[in-house]
Formats: structure tokens, sequence, C-alpha cells
């Protein structure tokens, strides 16, 4: 059964997409304008992942609209796991292999590679679908409570780290795994709630939503994205103390 997609749901989802896309390409090219290499170099590495996304967007999009990740209940692994999952390897492999990639990412200021997380305060909608009867309680309340807290906190924990106060890489590596916690929370609360082998909750009002067009953009851009997010940060974390470390050995 196919659930009715309300109007606002449309529209919201529209804009915040919109603007997340923005931000996105927002961060490449702040790399690519800063990353040391020649102008050419620079520029074409931002037009190749400036491509990339946008095409992500694009197959993302239609396949949702598409129903092609709709929960069923005879569904053995819900299929918006590979809308999830294959963006995350893909990004992986490529910070991996690429040196072109690892340079853009390393020149975006860490500040900027955290407060993009702000736009993760527009998860409160999934509390408005819940009020509006849409959405199980199970999956609503830890999901938008969740994001609405990482997004604010986004902007606190990025001014610590462009004022460069003490404790602001501490707060850095707390807030990120306490926003991959919360997406892994959401995450699973989706399975439990969706028909499926995986549907343990609310089967009075199974969560139809979360894999119908346009909310399936979640799962299948927008966590990936945030994730992807989240480990940048942490992966720059981890190379700026293994740097500072050298220096005092030195």
């Amino acid at each position: 059964m196919t659930p009715q997609i309300p109007g606002y749901l449309l529209s919201f989802e529209s804009i915040v997409r919109l603007l997340v896309t923005i931000i996105a390409l927002g961060l490449i090219w702040l790399g690519a304008v800063r990353m040391p290499a020649s102008a050419k170099w620079r520029y074409t590495t931002a037009i190749v992942l400036s491509a990339v996304l946008i095409g992500w967007e694009i197959v993302a999009q239609y396949l949702g609209a598409a129903n092609t990740y709709f929960a069923a209940a005879d569904t053995a692994v819900p299929t918006v796991l590979f809308g999830l999952l294959i963006p995350l390897a893909v990004a992986a492999i490529a910070l991996w292999r690429s040196e072109s990639i690892a340079r853009l990412v390393s020149a975006i200021p860490l500040h900027w590679l955290v407060a993009a997380q702000g736009y993760r305060v527009a998860g409160g909608i999934f509390l408005v679908l819940w009020a509006d009867g849409r959405l199980p309680w199970q999956f609503a309340l830890p999901a938008g409570i969740g994001d609405v807290a990482t997004g604010i906190v986004a902007v606190i924990v990025a001014a610590l780290l462009a004022r460069n106060v003490i404790g602001a890489h501490r707060a850095t590596y707390a807030w990120s795994l306490f926003g991959i916690a919360d997406l892994v929370v959401a995450v699973t609360m989706g399975a439990m709630t969706s028909p499926g082998r995986a549907h343990l909750l609310a089967f009075e009002a199974p969560n139809l939503l979360v894999t119908s067009y346009p909310l399936v953009m979640v799962p299948t851009f927008a966590v990936p994205l945030a994730l992807m997010l989240h480990g940048l940060v942490l992966w720059r974390l981890r190379r700026e103390t293994s740097a500072t470390n050298r220096l005092v050995a030195a």
C-alpha cells in the first residue's frame, strides 16, 4: 500500500535537497580554490566531483520516484540499504585511491566541514510528520530530535574551531560520533518500523513513508552525504593530530 504523500513534504524536501546540494558543491569548490595544485588540476577535480555529486542525486531521485526502494512485507534485505551503502563505499574508495580528492578535502577549512551539517536541523520534519500521524514515534522521535541536536551543535562546534578555542577538537570528535550514532539509530529504527524481515515495531502503523518518494531521498542521499561529511571530519582530525604529534616529537 503506497502512503498518501502530503503536499508540504514534497515542497519541503525539494527545498532542503537543493540547499544540501548547494552546500556540498560549495565545499567542493572551496577546497578546489585552496588546494595546492595547478589551476587546471584543481578545477578539473572540482568539476569531476561536482558532476558525480549531481549525477548521484539524479540517480537517487529517479530510483526513489520509481518506488525502487519501497518496503514490502516479503523483502528479506531492505533495498534502501543499497542506496545508502553503495555511495559510502564509492566515496571511501575515492578518498583512499585519489590523491587529488585527498588534497581537495584537506584544503577545506575544518570548521566549514562541520558547519555544513547545520542543515541537519531539517530533520525536524520527522517530528512534524509524527505529529501529523504519518510516522511512528519509534522512528520519528529519535531521528528528528537527534538530527535537530546535531545541526544546532554543528554551528556551535564550528564556531569553536574557527576561533581555535582550547578543547575544540575534542568537542568536534564528540559531536561527530554523536552525529554518526544518530544516523545509525535512525536507519535502524527505520528498518525496524518498516515492512520487511526486520519489522519489529509499529505494526499498527508501519513506516511506509520513509521508503516512499520524496522522503526516501533521506536514506539514499541525505544520510550517506552526512556520513561522508562526518567521515571526512574524523579523517581530518586524525591527520591533524598525527601532524601535531610529529612536530612535537621533532
